[in-house]
């Protein structure tokens, strides 16, 4: 039987795009299959009490966290989240604050005047957010974090550490994970603005890292309600270990090492009087670099003894106000085995969520990702829980009252 010339083409083209349709049909399939998968729900440890707490104003605890399903890896959930997560327009209020050695802090404010929750700018609660390594109030997981506070009517302070809020160095210090004394002097300041508000404290990555030692540090006298952490990394000498691992260290360790140098290059001139910039610049890792130059410039032996120093995991026990932490198993800055787990279980002020995927500072979610995520919920519904009931908060944690005035 002869084909006519229609038919001979549609047999030609069939032939053609079989195997395309197949790859085709194979990739939906797969995302349709991802996509409906029901999502784990999160691993929350904690006391009875607080899971309660938590159950009952911040839902979000327990619901299935799904990631985007074809950005299924942390490593992908990480490097992703830089590239397309949305930067929601706001507009900040600078103000620069010193310090007792003669430095300068940039601190970037969002007052929210037009609060119709919280009119009075007096006791309109304030979030202090701190940004992770080599961050600043730009960042797109603080422009959320912004705009999850203040649609809810609470101010908000961004503390930029030394060096990387565009302001000028005063004096040759910078900032480390270990060292809580700038955001002492901050904290004191915002309470002494807002003596009447309530002030929460969220840290991300090492902003959540100083979080943890400043409260670790302060215990009954930290001057927060709460803490909020996402993306710790709890041992520091785990993290990088895991950071150093071969698709890791090429991935993400060379572009923070050369960040955190292009940094220390920016302030040349004031940093060369206390060490060897022209060595640190030579670093290619982050352990390198903190080996010529935090180590140095905190006045530690090591670089090993930094790194037990800023590590939080330890210091839990001295914390006394309630704090969430949120971290991804599949975390390549902070691996599942270094988590707190068996300290969470028996402090009464602590709570761990711990997802299954989410990456570091991920927790990207739905088929475009763009916009607000898990993460984000997650901060906002726990804020707003803190501030709306702070006595059923410190009942569950087990608080007296007067630790957390």
């Amino acid at each position: 039987m002869l084909l006519s010339h229609s038919d001979l083409w549609k047999v030609c083209l069939e032939n053609i795009y079989r195997p395309y349709t197949v790859v085709l049909a194979t990739i939906t399939a797969a995302l349709y299959y991802l996509w409906g998968r029901e999502g784990q729900t999160p691993v929350l440890v904690c006391s009875d009490a607080f899971r309660v707490f938590l159950q009952r104003h911040c839902p979000v605890v327990a619901e299935p966290f799904s990631p985007t399903p074809w950005c299924w890896g942390g490593r992908l959930q990480t490097l992703v989240r830089v590239l397309i997560k949305s930067s929601p327009q706001v507009d900040y209020r600078n103000e620069l604050i010193r310090t007792a050695d003669g430095g300068q802090i940039s601190l970037d404010w969002v007052d929210n005047g037009d609060s119709a929750a919280y009119p009075e700018c007096y006791s309109r609660p304030t979030v202090l957010i701190l940004p992770g390594l080599t961050g600043n109030s730009r960042q797109t997981y603080v422009l959320h974090a912004v705009c999850q506070a203040t649609r809810r009517g609470y101010r908000c302070v961004v503390f930029n550490n030394r060096g990387f809020g565009g302001e000028e160095l005063l004096t040759p210090m910078t900032f480390c994970a270990a060292d809580t004394s700038d955001l002492e002097r901050v904290v004191l300041h915002v309470r002494e603005l807002f003596p009447q508000a309530p002030l929460l404290g969220t840290g991300v990555s090492l902003g959540g890292m100083l979080l943890l030692n400043y409260l670790a540090r302060k215990g009954s006298e930290a001057g927060l309600v709460a803490g909020l952490t996402m993306s710790v990394s709890w041992d520091t000498l785990e993290s990088c270990a895991s950071l150093e691992q071969p698709i890791n260290r090429l991935i993400f360790n060379r572009h923070l090492a050369s960040n955190l140098c292009q940094a220390i290059n920016r302030h040349r001139k004031m940093l060369e009087t206390v060490v060897d910039v022209d060595h640190v610049l030579k670093a290619r890792t982050i352990r390198e670099f903190d080996e010529r130059y935090t180590s140095v410039l905190f006045g530690y032996k090591s670089c090993l003894d930094y790194y037990q120093e800023a590590s939080p995991n330890y210091k839990l026990p001295r914390t006394t106000v309630p704090i969430l932490c949120l971290n991804a198993a599949d975390d390549p800055f902070s691996p599942k085995h270094a988590l707190p787990v068996a300290l969470a279980k028996r402090l009464p002020n602590v709570a761990l969520l711990v997802t299954s995927h989410g990456g570091h500072i991920g927790y990207l979610e739905g088929l475009y990702p763009r916009g607000e995520g898990y993460m984000d919920r997650l901060f906002g519904q726990f804020i707003q829980a803190a501030f709306d009931h702070p006595g059923d908060l410190k009942g569950a944690c087990s608080i007296k009252e007067e630790l957390l005035d």
